[in-house]
């Protein structure tokens, strides 16, 4: 993996290891004011682990969530390891429920850390997540304190001096107004039966048993982010895909006839102005659509963007795998400027 790291000029390349699963490459992007971190995510570190930087402001001041572990005397930011079969992203959420008894959504993404621990190389991924009026709850075993405090107080407690790395970001990405955010995601719909083998309406075309699965596994990653808006084509394969989702988080659930196939091809302004429409509500959101939908799409996002940022978005075909999704997190304070980006791998059968 290499990264880029821009402030005027050009800096050194950074190496961050990572993945979205047990080991698949990823990609994410960072902006931090005027300086953006690209991150590949690749590597094999011998523990994964992942948490988030719960945050608030109060008086106008920003606070974040420090949790004590009674086991190594410590004050940390919730994490912990990757249960078997498990993304990073859910595993973050899990985690921070586990600890400290929030549900959060997951804002932009952090610098991850590494450190050395007795079996390895230990890798730890974070975000942010905005806490507005739920209290945490420790949960007495693993955890038996919790403390909000000022990103300095925070620095000075810290017992591990690597858990400053992701503080530093996230206070530059609030002092820049670009910590507050909302996620817009791009799904590309699961594997569905082959053209070849199918008689009948392009748009009834459904998900083989196989991109059933697939569908099952967008719907757990989609919950770290819990979009309360879904846009899909209304092609059978799009809403197959969105299915599991809709159905376990109820969403706004919405069908664009501009995103099929067929229309994008006759109608590309249409499709693109229905993405440029997702912006409209600054609401959380996820579209799903088709292969070859996809360059208009990420010539919408690429309009919101930085050109490094943008060069992350997929160019060749087939763009995204089925199942394959971006999350773009947008700033609520600057609106339409989306300052961090991710890309996971669907779910491998």
């Amino acid at each position: 993996m290499q990264g880029t790291e821009k402030s005027g000029s050009e800096q050194p390349d950074l190496e961050v290891p990572g993945d979205g699963r047990d080991a698949p490459a990823e990609t994410a992007a960072l902006l931090l004011g005027e300086r953006e971190i690209a991150l590949d995510l690749t590597g094999e570190p011998k523990v994964i682990a992942a948490g988030a930087l719960c945050w608030r402001v109060r008086a106008e001041q920003l606070e974040v969530l420090l949790i004590h572990r009674p086991r190594y005397g410590d004050w940390s930011w919730p994490k912990g390891k990757l249960d078997s079969g498990e993304t990073i992203p859910e595993c973050a959420v899990r985690e921070v429920m586990e600890e400290v008894g929030l549900e959060i959504r997951l804002g932009i993404a952090l610098p991850e850390t590494r450190y050395p621990v007795a079996s390895g190389l230990k890798s730890v991924h974070y975000w942010a997540a905005h806490v507005s009026t739920a209290k945490p709850r420790p949960d007495g075993k693993e955890v038996d304190g919790v403390r909000w405090c000022s990103p300095e107080e925070a620095a000075s407690l810290l017992t591990n001096p690597t858990d400053r790395l992701p503080l530093e970001a996230l206070a530059v990405a609030h002092e820049a107004g670009d910590l507050d955010t909302w996620p817009l995601i791009i799904v590309r719909h699961a594997k569905a039966k082959p053209r070849s083998s199918w008689a009948r309406a392009e748009g009834d075309r459904p998900l083989a048993a196989t991109g059933q699965r697939q569908a099952k596994a967008v719907a757990r990653l989609l919950q770290a982010w819990h979009p309360d808006r879904v846009v899909s084509s209304p092609w059978l394969r799009c809403v197959q895909t969105m299915g599991p989702y809709v159905n376990a988080r109820k969403p706004k659930f919405k069908t664009v006839d501009a995103l099929t196939e067929h229309n994008a091809k006759r109608k590309p302004g249409k499709a693109r102005l229905a993405v440029d429409n997702l912006f409209e509500k600054a609401r959380p959101v996820a579209l799903c659509t088709h292969r070859p939908v996809l360059p208009l799409v990420f010539e919408v996002l690429s309009q919101q963007m930085t050109n490094s940022m943008s060069s992350l978005l997929p160019e060749k075909d087939p763009y995204l795998a089925p199942g394959e999704m971006i999350i773009c997190q947008v700033s609520r304070r600057n609106p339409r400027r989306i300052v961090s980006l991710e890309r996971y791998r669907p779910f491998d059968d």
